[in-house]
C-alpha cells in the first residue's frame, strides 16, 4: 500500500519490513536447531520466536497517514533495538554477532527515515548497547576490551546513520529529478505523436529489417491498409516495400487510388529509415496555386505595362485622321510603331516564360556554342566585335536548352551592352569549369553597376531603369535557366554588373 504522495518512503519501510522478517526467521532457525549462550535455556528462543510473530504483524501493518507512518516506524525500529540487545545478553555478548546486525538495522532505518530521525536511532541503539553492557558489567563482569570494542561500536553507528542518510537523500533526489524528466519526456512525446498524427503528409518508421516501428493514420490513408507494429512492411503494402528496394520516389498505390511521392531519411546508427509520403494531388494543386497567383500578378502587371503605349497609339491614331501635314503625319506614325513595337517585344517575353517548361536539353561546347552566339550577334549590334572579350578555361560543356541559352546570352549581353563604356574589353564573358558537374558562364561590363537599392530587384518582372526596355529581360532569363536547372545570379563587383549562370556539364 502506498502512501499519496510519499511513495518512495513507503515502498522503502515495506522494504525494511521484509528485511525484519528474514532476520527473525534465521535467528529463530539458529535457536532452534543450535542453541545460542546456556543450552538449556528456551528464553532466547522465545524471544526470537516472539521477535518473528511481531515481524509478520510489522509487515501487515498500513499507515494512513504522514504522522502514522513516522510513529510505526519509529515503535518498529525501538523494538527491533529492545529485542536485539535483549538477545545480545541472554546470549552473550563474547559470542554474538548482534551488535553487528544492528548497524545494518540502523542503515535501513536511515534509508526510510527523514531528518533529526536518523540521529535519534543512533543515539536509541547506542543507548540500548550501552545498557546492556552495564547490566553485564553489574551482574557478570566484563574484560577491559570489550568495553574499547563497544565504544567503537556505538561510534560506528552513528557513522552508518549518517552516511546512509546522506546517500538516501542523494538517491531520493536523482529519483526525484528522474521522475521529473520522465515526465517531461513522457509530455513531449505525447506531442510528437500528436503532432506526427495531425501531418497532412504520411510517416513510417522502418527498422533495418524493414519491420514497422511507427506509422501515423495519414500514412494508413494513402497505403489503403493499417501497418501493424514489429511487421514487415510487404506484408501489408507490398508497393511501398519494392519502391523502398529500387529507390524509387514514386509509387501507385491501388488500393487507395493515390500516386506517393516517397522522401527517404536514415535515423540513428541501427538503421532506421524514415518515409515521409506526399500525395501528389496535393502536391500537384499546390504548384496550379502558385501557379495562378504568379499569373495573376503576371497579367496585372503586363496589363499595366501595355497600357501606357496603347494610350499612345490610340491617341496617336485619332489624331493621325485629322492632320494634314506630312511631317506631323510621320511623327505621329513613328509613334504607333515604336509603341507597337513595344507591345511586341512585351508579348514575346511573355510567350517565352510560357514555353519555359518546353526544354530540349543538349550537351553543348561552351566556347563552340558562345563564339558562334557572338558572330550572329554581331551582325546587327556591331558594338560586340570591338567591346567583348571571351576567356575559356579547358574545354567545359553545358547540358542546356539551345534556344533557352541563347535567349539567356542574349538578354544579358544587350544589358551590358547598352551600359558598358563601349571601349574594347568593357564586356567580359568567362566560361570555367567549377567542378566534374558544373560549368559557370559569367558577363561582366565596366558600366555604373547596379545601385544596392536595386539588386533585390533586378529579377522582378517589369522593374527598368530603361524608358524603352520592357523590364522581363532578366526576368525572363532566370526563369529559363531555372528550367534548365540553372540558376542565374548577380554577383558582388567593385565596378559594372556581373551575371553569373551556373549550369550542369553532365545528366
Amino acid at each position: 500500500m502506498l502512501l499519496p504522495g510519499d511513495t518512495p518512503r513507503s515502498v522503502s519501510i515495506r522494504y525494511f519490513g521484509f528485511y525484519r522478517l528474514v532476520i527473525a526467521s534465521l535467528l529463530s532457525l539458529f535457536s532452534i536447531v543450535g542453541g545460542v549462550g546456556d543450552a538449556s535455556s528456551h528464553l532466547y528462543t522465545a524471544l526470537m520466536l516472539g521477535y518473528w510473530l511481531t515481524a509478520v504483524g510489522f509487515l501487515l501493518m498500513t499507515p494512513k497517514t504522514r504522522e502514522q507512518f513516522n510513529a510505526m516506524l519509529m515503535g518498529q525500529v525501538a523494538f527491533d533495538v529492545l529485542v536485539l540487545t535483549s538477545g545480545m545478553y541472554i546470549g552473550g555478548a563474547q559470542s554474538s554477532s548482534v551488535p553487528y546486525l544492528l548497524m545494518t538495522t540502523l542503515a535501513g532505518a536511515a534509508l526510510v527515515g527523514e531528518g533529526r530521525m536518523v540521529l535519534g536511532f543512533a543515539a536509541m541503539t547506542t543507548l540500548a548497547v550501552l545498557a546492556e553492557l552495564l547490566v553485564r558489567i553489574l551482574l557478570r563482569g566484563v574484560q577491559t576490551e570489550e568495553l574499547t570494542r563497544t565504544g567503537v561500536i556505538c561510534m560506528g553507528y552513528f557513522a552508518v546513520a549518517l552516511l546512509t542518510r546522506m546517500l538516501a537523500r542523494r538517491a531520493l533526489e536523482h529519483e526525484a529529478l528522474a521522475r521529473q524528466r520522465g515526465a517531461a519526456l513522457q509530455r513531449q512525446t505525447e506531442i510528437n505523436a500528436r503532432i506526427i498524427a495531425d501531418l497532412l503528409d504520411g510517416v513510417v518508421v522502418l527498422d533495418a529489417a524493414g519491420r514497422v516501428r511507427m506509422c501515423n493514420p495519414r500514412a494508413a490513408e494513402f497505403l489503403g491498409c493499417s501497418l501493424v507494429e514489429g511487421e514487415h512492411i510487404a506484408h501489408r503494402a507490398a508497393e511501398l516495400d519494392a519502391a523502398l528496394r529500387l529507390q524509387q520516389s514514386r509509387v501507385r498505390v491501388e488500393r487507395s487510388g493515390k500516386t506517393l511521392h516517397l522522401r527517404r531519411m536514415m535515423t540513428g546508427d541501427e538503421g532506421d529509415q524514415l518515409i515521409y509520403l506526399e500525395d501528389f494531388a496535393r502536391i500537384e494543386s499546390q504548384a496550379r496555386q502558385i501557379k495562378l497567383a504568379a499569373l495573376g500578378r503576371l497579367t496585372a502587371n503586363i496589363a499595366h505595362e501595355i497600357r501606357n503605349p496603347l494610350a499612345s497609339i490610340t491617341q496617336a491614331a485619332e489624331l493621325l485622321v485629322d492632320e494634314k501635314r506630312a511631317q506631323m503625319q510621320q511623327r505621329l506614325s513613328r509613334i504607333v510603331q515604336d509603341n507597337a513595337a513595344r507591345i511586341a517585344r512585351i508579348v514575346s517575353d511573355v510567350l517565352e516564360v510560357g514555353r519555359r517548361d518546353r526544354t530540349v536539353p543538349e550537351l553543348l561546347d561552351a566556347r563552340a556554342f558562345v563564339t558562334h552566339f557572338l558572330e550572329e550577334f554581331a551582325l546587327h549590334s556591331p558594338a560586340v566585335s570591338e567591346c567583348v572579350v571571351l576567356s575559356v578555361s579547358g574545354a567545359p560543356q553545358l547540358r542546356f536548352d539551345r534556344m533557352h541559352l541563347a535567349q539567356i546570352l542574349g538578354n544579358l549581353l544587350g544589358n551590358a551592352l547598352r551600359y558598358c563604356r563601349r571601349q574594347p574589353g568593357s564586356v567580359e564573358i568567362s566560361i570555367t569549369a567549377l567542378d566534374a558537374e558544373r560549368v559557370s558562364l559569367c558577363i561582366r561590363d565596366d558600366g555604373p553597376g547596379i545601385p544596392a537599392a536595386q539588386r533585390e530587384q533586378v529579377f522582378e518582372p517589369f522593374h527598368t531603369t530603361d524608358p524603352k526596355g520592357t523590364g522581363l529581360g532578366l526576368y525572363v532569363a532566370r526563369e529559363l535557366a531555372d528550367a534548365n536547372a540553372a540558376r542565374l545570379t548577380l554577383l558582388d563587383s567593385e565596378s559594372g554588373a556581373a551575371f553569373q549562370l551556373i549550369a550542369r556539364s553532365v545528366e
